[in-house]
């Protein structure tokens, strides 16, 4: 474990002081339940809730100093965008962060090392970890790399892996409500058909979009609202 966690403290930049901490911060509840004597007593929920505030406010300070003309409700959109579970989950993965927590086997068995939530949360709670044994700046200095510096927000192209998902997460973020889709047109042979999938969000934003699944036109839709939402109020 000590070497697999040296790993991990090679792509943060930082060693850990307190070893625990860094143990805590990677142990889901489920290997509590199932420890040992030797093992860990605590699992990672109260850092992962200090690791959200630290996050939420860290990216509010880099968005104010790297976007000064921006107003209040553009940065909000950048906000929801870079503290959701969709953004934190790939920050996770590129961090290969699944292959060190520590979890239970029931949680084991049913791949928790890849699911989204799971992995989001662990990345707060790591945050939290990193503030606790370091402070604020080498905080600051990994949400900029990790978090902020590698991002492309939807109205700069980036390729979200779930766009319905990311579309609702924001939605909920920014308190609208949640997004509706239907089906508007299906053409073409049964072997091969189109369709047109149509999502509105509120009354003030609607798109429609194709493709050779519902599920791709859908995912499309979402897109087009996701950039749609970024550039309001910009």
């Amino acid at each position: 474990m000590s070497a697999q966690l040296e790993t991990l403290e090679d792509a943060l930049g930082h060693r850990f002081k307190s070893r625990e901490l860094l143990e805590r911060s990677l142990t889901h509840k489920s290997r509590v339940y199932e420890k040992n004597a030797e093992e860990l007593a605590t699992d990672n929920e109260r850092l992962e809730f200090l690791g959200d505030a630290i996050l939420g406010f860290l990216v509010s300070e880099v968005l104010v100093a790297q976007h000064p003309t921006y107003p209040e409700g553009r940065l909000s959109k950048l906000k929801a965008y870079l503290v959701s579970a969709s953004h934190l989950h790939q920050v996770a993965l590129r961090l290969q962060l699944g292959s060190h927590l520590l979890l239970g086997r029931g949680e084991e068995m049913s791949g928790g090392r890849e699911k989204k939530a799971l992995l989001a949360n662990a990345l707060e709670a790591l945050i939290a970890a990193l503030y606790l044994d370091a402070g604020i700046d080498p905080v600051r200095s990994f949400i900029l790399e990790h978090v902020v510096g590698g991002a492309r927000p939807p109205e700069e192209g980036v390729q979200l892996t779930d766009h319905k998902s990311a579309l609702q997460e924001m939605a909920q973020n920014l308190n609208l409500p949640q997004p509706r889709y239907s089906i508007v047109e299906e053409r073409g042979p049964e072997h091969a058909k189109t369709f047109v999938v149509e999502v509105r969000l509120g009354r003030d934003w609607v798109s429609q979009a194709e493709g050779l699944s519902k599920k791709s036109a859908g995912q499309k839709a979402a897109q087009q609202i996701l950039q749609q939402l970024m550039a309001w109020g910009g």
